[in-house]
């Protein structure tokens, strides 16, 4: 089986174990407070009816009209200020459920205006926070630099420290202000500040619902929209970092599958033409047919780098890229001057021996004939560069 199909089935196994899992943990904490606080408040209900002498009829009218009078305690929901909160929750998926459009057309509109905006704010989030660990990456690496410190790359662990320490700090900067202005205890405007960031909504914690502070609190307001904008692009930028990372490991895969592919195939190629041909012209030939089957006019050149790179072994000369990245794909190793390598190999092709060597063709060893080892007897189509066939220890 496929290592992607293997890796997905383990992924839909452990998302049901951690749903039962945290189905039985909800269930143990709430069931029972659940059922003792509709007790309390069915006997409140009874109370009421009884000292107010209201029938079953008019306690329900009175319910409806308590819960339709809640989201008016923010003062006017549908002005300006009202609306644009009411826009951040659509389009970022936070949704409290505090306000929701009563007309049809309303309604019509909520719909369009969400499926346009939602897709926009996920990808200006998904950049911003890209740009955001860029630039902290750049910062880290100039400080290390100017410490003294012998290794001044920035590695991943560093990096996930740093986003982690920057969501915390973030979520206790949030809890601060709301606890000051919702007189709530610092736990729960955190709890808040976490549901809101993450996007959950649920809802029982909302800002600016208390004494019309829409219209009344112009600075709160603005701190409120500001917040949650930057919130979601610190949360956005440490998940850009942590977790987008596996979301891209199938078609990571999946193109490093279609790439080994594609060398077995100019690999069998250039074995094929390479037993047919004979002469001396053969080796070119067999360069020539490999460089064809890897998608024509990049050269044989192109192809003995892959092979070099498939086997992880390669000349001493050769700029390639670094061992993490190696890890996640088999791209095609390109020298540094590819199209000078190139070029030398095509004029050895109409006429041997007349190639330049200058300093940016000079790769292929010819000061110092620094050469690949013997890995595999696969490498038919390294023939044609013989300097390349003598046994040499990898670097």
């Amino acid at each position: 089986m496929k290592r992607q199909n293997v890796r997905t089935l383990a992924l839909i196994m452990c998302t049901f174990t951690y749903l039962l899992v945290g189905a039985a943990v909800f269930d143990a904490l709430e069931s029972e407070e659940e059922t003792a606080e509709r007790r309390r408040l069915e006997a409140k209900s009874q109370e009421l009816k009884s000292k107010y002498n209201l029938s079953a009829e008019s306690y329900r009218e009175l319910e409806w009209v308590v819960l339709k009078l809640k989201p008016h305690k923010a003062g006017v929901q549908w002005k300006f200020a009202g609306s644009f909160y009411f826009a951040i929750t659509v389009i970022t998926t936070i949704g409290y459920g505090h306000a929701a459009p009563s007309t049809d057309g309303g309604k019509v509109f909520c719909m369009v205006y969400a499926l346009l905006g939602i897709p926009l704010t996920l990808v200006m989030f998904q950049s911003l926070g890209e740009r955001i660990n860029t630039f902290v990456k750049y910062l880290l690496h100039r400080i290390k630099k100017c410490l003294g410190m012998r290794r001044a790359e920035v590695s991943m662990a560093n990096m996930v420290t740093i986003g982690f320490f920057s969501c915390i700090s973030t979520l206790c900067i949030g809890a601060a202000a709301f606890s000051y202005y919702e007189h709530w205890s610092f736990f729960h405007a955190y709890y808040y500040c976490f549901i809101t960031l993450t996007t959950i909504g649920f809802g029982d914690y909302v800002a600016l619902q208390k004494d019309e502070a829409l219209q009344n609190k112009p600075q709160y307001v603005a701190f409120s929209f500001v917040y949650i904008l930057t919130g979601l692009t610190v949360i956005g930028a440490f998940l850009n970092l942590v977790v987008l990372r596996f979301m891209t490991m199938n078609a990571e895969d999946e193109k490093r599958d279609a790439e080994h592919r594609a060398l077995l195939t100019r690999n069998g190629q250039a074995s094929s033409v390479h037993a047919m041909d004979t002469g001396p012209a053969a080796p070119a030939a067999a360069v020539g047919s490999g460089g064809g089957g890897g998608g024509g006019g990049g050269g044989g050149f192109r192809n003995v780098y892959a092979e070099v790179l498939h086997f992880q072994s390669m000349c001493s000369c050769l700029w390639y890229k670094s061992r993490e990245k190696l890890q996640y794909s088999i791209p095609m190793i390109i020298p540094r001057d590819l199209s000078t390598s190139d070029t030398c190999v095509e004029q050895s092709h109409s006429s041997p021996g007349h190639c330049p060597e200058t300093p940016s063709n000079r790769c292929f060893c010819n000061a110092r004939r620094s050469a690949i080892s013997s890995v595999s007897t696969g490498l038919h189509s390294l023939t044609a560069f013989q300097g390349l066939m003598k046994r040499r220890s990898s670097v």
